[in-house]
């Protein structure tokens, strides 16, 4: 046919440049190329079998080449199709005459058995015939395909030669074989996946026989009849055309993807017999146990050494003091029994120590001149006094002369214009209780006498007088009110200056510019012991007392301080405050035999231990022997603490670690105390346990 004419035609005519480019590259492999010439030179005329072999050969080559990103796979079958080309170009020289239009296909068939016969038959005539062996004898190097990693899988139909026919299958066979030899295959493939069991073979060459279309009969007879004599060589690529192949199925062409699913990571012990190539030894509960225990033990240890060491660097937690010893105490003697009056409200109290009892109903009531104590106090606090100082001068207004001529009040006879310390003025405010000197007190420390009544309401907030209320400086009016518990914290307080306890204490005093000496309304103040805060009489307050003593208690002076309120058994007003102040004399009396003290605490006795968090504990004992004041029934509380010193890990036996005491304020008595034995440091059992 004119197609095959014209496919001959092409291998003559590019005969030349493929022999060129065969002779440029090097030689290798001669025995190899020898044979591969030998079987070429068979081909002598382009027969359509032959053609359609090699046409099945190259095919087959650019299918493995198509399979293969890699350049390299292109060279073997360009160098072959050079030398299969430059054979063609070589017949066709020799046979001048042959005509290159075949149009019947019987002639074209005899005329290859001819060429076949005389090829099979006479194998030496090629070898007689010279040969350019440098030339002829060339092959080139087959680079390695990296099978695995282009895992191709073509159907069997597909591997072969391009013919559907099993001459033509065999003879493509046969020269895949012969141009890929076991020399040149460098590596194998390797299935990702078990290969198709037969039955599957079987169905899908079945269902590509009924897809393949039917062959010419013109090119199905001459491949038949010189496939009688003998299989023949594959021949030159270019030689004829390639026939119209059947379409494989993209299905089955396609590159083999896994399907398998990872292997869960193996165990330590089975890994390391994989990589070492030594399996690992059957299962047993036995070996189980020990492979665990190996496991584990190395790294509980490593635990326990971090634990161990974390343990030792630990702070130590801080020492405590703590008290072992009663933390009371009772007095003996019994119950306390004062003489306290039946009528009105009082209470008693020793500084520092507690109180000694009170009466009636602790309701708020009037106080009377009792609320000079607050004024003085307030006066002191903004401007204080102290030992002899008589602090500054303040002039007489208008206003305190025109008051200080009033019948019915207890006032001092002073004139405008007068200049009086302040030191002078307490003492008439204290001693006769001048109402006009209370006022103008007042106005000169605050401007007004408003002003210096909220002061002095602010200062009973702030001394923890809930219970009070003033509405004057002077007591007059009997809206100013108070409880005798809250007298008592402010006597407690305004106590503290000196110079005010020198003033309530003096019977009587003698001050410049007033007539005559001024005596004081407390006249128990001749009294062994018995001290005066201020007195407080009127109408709806009766007869009161805001009183102090003291007492000698192992040779130191213990303060006592009490209130009478409300003391009105009597016709006459006078005789209500002196009903007072007899009722307090009677108290003070009874209260001076009661208050006495106590060894509370003895020399070297243990009262308690430093705990150092650790469980170790070492003791502490009194340095000294401590007292407590009290009175009969009453209980003291015993405190222990560190004394304000940090508390140490260790020590020595003797070493001061803190104090007891017993009481509060100006009553309170304390002792050192001390180690009974070496404080030592915890030890490594004890850090190494310690869980808190």
């Amino acid at each position: 046919m004119d197609s095959d004419g014209e496919a001959e035609s092409e291998p003559e005519a590019g005969a030349a440049a493929a022999a060129a480019e065969a002779a440029d590259e090097p030689q290798t492999d001669e025995p190899e190329a020898a044979a591969e010439a030998e079987g070429d030179s068979g081909n002598g005329s382009g027969d359509d079998s032959d053609s359609d072999s090699d046409d099945g050969s190259v095919e087959a080559a650019e299918a493995d080449g198509a399979a293969s990103d890699e350049e390299p796979v292109e060279a073997p079958v360009v160098a072959k199709a050079s030398t299969e080309s430059w054979f063609a170009a070589r017949k066709s020289a020799e046979a001048p005459s042959q005509p290159t239009d075949v149009e019947d296909g019987s002639d074209a068939g005899s005329d290859e058995d001819a060429d076949s016969d005389s090829d099979s038959d006479s194998g030496t005539d090629v070898d007689d015939e010279p040969v350019d062996q440098p030339t002829t004898m060339f092959k080139a190097v087959r680079l390695p395909v990296d099978q695995p990693t282009t895992a191709l899988k073509l159907p069997p139909s597909l591997s072969g030669s391009g013919s559907g026919t099993g001459t033509d299958t065999a003879s493509g066979s046969a020269g895949s074989a012969a141009g890929d030899s076991d020399s040149e295959r460098t590596s194998v493939f390797l299935p990702l996946r078990a290969d198709i069991p037969a039955e599957q073979k079987a169905e899908r060459a079945a269902a590509k026989a009924q897809e393949a279309p039917a062959a010419p009969a013109a090119r199905t007879t001459a491949p038949e009849a010189g496939a009688a004599k003998a299989p023949k060589p594959a021949a030159s690529a270019a030689a004829a055309p390639a026939p119209v192949q059947p379409k494989p199925n993209p299905a089955l062409a396609e590159a083999e993807r896994t399907r398998q699913q990872p292997l869960p990571p193996l165990p330590p012990l089975d890994l390391l017999a994989e990589l070492t190539n030594t399996p690992p030894p059957p299962p047993t509960p036995l070996r189980t146990t020990v492979r665990r225990v190996r496991i584990w033990t190395p790294l509980v240890l490593l635990l326990l050494i971090v634990f161990a060491i974390v343990q030792m660097v630990r702070p130590l937690p801080p020492p405590v003091l703590t008290l072992s010893a009663a933390p009371t105490f009772s007095f003996e003697g019994g119950e306390l029994k004062l003489p306290f009056p039946h009528e009105g409200q009082g209470a008693v109290e020793v500084e520092g120590v507690g109180s000694m009892g009170t009466y009636g109903a602790q309701k708020p009531a009037p106080i009377a001149s009792v609320t000079k104590t607050m004024t003085a106090y307030v006066i002191l606090r903004d401007h204080p006094l102290k030992g002899s100082q008589k602090g500054p001068e303040i002039e007489i207004d208008q206003k305190a002369a025109d008051q200080g001529k009033a019948e019915h009040e207890s006032t001092a006879a002073v004139q405008k214009g007068q200049t009086y310390t302040e030191r002078e003025l307490l003492e008439l405010l204290m001693i006769p209780s001048a109402n006009n000197v209370a006022r103008l007190l007042a106005r000169w420390d605050a401007g007004s006498e408003a002003a210096f009544v909220e002061k002095m309401n602010a200062a009973a907030k702030d001394l923890g007088m809930t219970q009070s209320t003033y509405t004057d400086p002077s007591g007059l009016l009997d809206s100013t009110v108070s409880t005798p518990q809250d007298q008592l914290k402010l006597a407690k307080a305004v106590m503290q200056y000196d110079v005010f306890r020198k003033i309530v204490n003096m019977p009587n005093v003698t001050v410049d510019g007033i007539p005559g000496r001024i005596e004081n309304n407390n006249n128990i103040l001749l009294k062994p012991g018995v001290g005066g805060i201020k007195t407080g009489s009127s109408t709806p307050a009766g007869g009161n007392l805001l009183w102090s003593a003291n007492t000698v208690v192992d040779g130191q002076n213990r303060r006592i301080l009490g209130i009478v309120m409300g003391a009105k058994d009597a016709e006459q007003l006078g005789q209500k405050l002196q009903l007072a102040i007899d009722n307090s004399y009677k108290i003070i009396q009874q209260a001076q035999k009661d208050v006495t003290s106590a060894a509370v605490v003895r020399k070297g006795q243990v009262l308690g231990y430093i705990d150092d968090g650790l469980g170790g504990r070492t003791p502490v004992v009194a340095t000294k022997e401590l007292k407590a004041i009290g009175w009969p029934g009453l209980q003291v509380k015993l405190a222990l603490t560190d004394g304000g010193k940090v508390l140490p890990h260790s020590g020595k036996a003797g070493d001061i670690v803190g104090q007891v005491s017993i009481g509060t304020g100006a009553g309170k008595v304390s002792s050192p105390v001390a180690l009974q034995a070496d404080l030592v440091e915890p030890g490594f059992d004890k850090k190494l346990t310690r869980v808190g």
